[in-house]
């Protein structure tokens, strides 16, 4: 049976499982780090923080959401892949894991760092984190690119599917009927260009800055897919802050610019060769399969299951929608484009090349 470790009992597992020293002077923190799962922050009185983070079934939302508990190896398999991929300490190394309970231990980051989503929702939009994110991003998809050792490995969907696909896509078909052959659609196109790793969690949420320099958690519903995903993904959350900041959003918006720059820059700057065998990307279809999904995403964030928590005003919700559903109805040429669009839609500065 499961043992849940909570912040009032994890000096009692952690001795029970002789990890390290265990001490009832260590301090410990529950950190509010998603929905999906629970993630403790330790501090020993000797030795370096630590960080447990173990399954929750039951998802943190208001409409009942439920996933395998077993999503958490998953995501341990990437973790120490992208050791290999990134540069050293962009993601954390795994020091225990026990299988029993569906949990981990992890190094943790320092103390002092800054949440991402954090520093954007206060209005810090500090240019280099977005081009740095738009090159690891590219470095992922790019190594990883039709090689066929990720695909065996990652190529199971069932956790991306509950995670994602089901609360995300489908569910957002209650609110929008009309547009469930476009949805149905969408989800056969992505499992149709199934060509590298996919994070599917790729958010501010999920980066932290700390002196170090940038770092990513969150890899549970990673996969074999479509970095297509990943990119709409990733852009819906900065065009959805660039509409929630309305008339202060240029800023924002260059940082979607900045980042689609990069990744493009990067994701071409060398072909991947597997074995003799020489893959070149198709960048025009990956940019407006991209589209796709950043109408998607946007319309998930605030009809799906899991609605951003900084758009509560209706009219705003309003605007997303009536965008998100122009990308649909009246697809712009390409992903920059719909950057134009919005500056235009919200009557903005317009601080992007044409």
């Amino acid at each position: 049976m499961l043992q849940e470790v909570t912040q009032e009992n994890i000096a009692k597992y952690l001795a029970s499982v002789q990890f390290r020293e265990s001490s009832q002077n260590m301090i410990a923190k529950t950190l509010a780090w998603g929905v999906s799962n629970i993630v403790i922050r330790i501090r020993p009185e000797v030795g370096d923080d630590f960080v447990l983070k173990q399954s929750r079934k039951q998802l943190r939302t208001k409409v009942e959401w439920l996933s395998n508990l077993d999503r958490i190896w998953r995501e341990m398999e990437v973790m120490r892949e992208l050791h290999t991929l990134l540069p050293e300490k962009v993601v954390p190394q795994i020091l225990f894991e026990d299988r029993d309970n569906y949990l981990f231990i992890m190094e943790a980051i320092d103390e002092e760092h800054l949440v991402w989503k954090a520093e954007l929702l206060e209005g810090r939009f500090e240019q280099s984190v977005a081009q740095n994110l738009g090159e690891y991003l590219a470095c992922i998809h790019r190594q990883t690119f039709m090689n066929t050792s990720f695909q065996s490995q990652f190529q199971d969907w069932e956790v991306f599917d509950q995670l994602r696909i089901d609360p995300f896509y489908r569910f957002i078909v209650n609110s929008h009927p009309d547009l469930e052959n476009w949805i149905n659609k969408l989800i056969e196109e992505m499992s149709a260009h199934r060509i590298s790793l996919v994070l599917a969690d790729f958010s501010p949420k999920n980066i932290l800055i700390s002196k170090q320099g940038i770092h990513l958690i969150d890899f549970e519903t990673a996969h074999f897919g479509d970095p297509a995903f990943d990119l709409g993904f990733f852009l819906s959350h900065l065009l959805l802050k660039v509409i929630h900041f309305q008339q202060q959003g240029s800023e924002c918006l260059q940082l979607a610019d900045l980042f689609w720059k990069a990744y493009t820059q990067h994701l071409a700057s060398e072909s991947i060769d597997h074995q003799t065998h020489t893959f070149q990307m198709d960048l025009e279809g990956l940019n407006h399969r991209t589209l796709h999904h950043l109408a998607a995403c946007m319309l998930a964030r605030i009809d799906g299951k899991s609605p951003v928590d900084y758009i509560t005003e209706e009219a705003i919700k309003e605007q997303v929608r009536s965008f998100a559903l122009s990308l649909i109805h009246n697809p712009p040429v390409s992903v920059p484009k719909s950057f134009s669009r919005l500056s235009r839609f919200l009557n903005l500065p317009l601080l992007l090349e044409e």
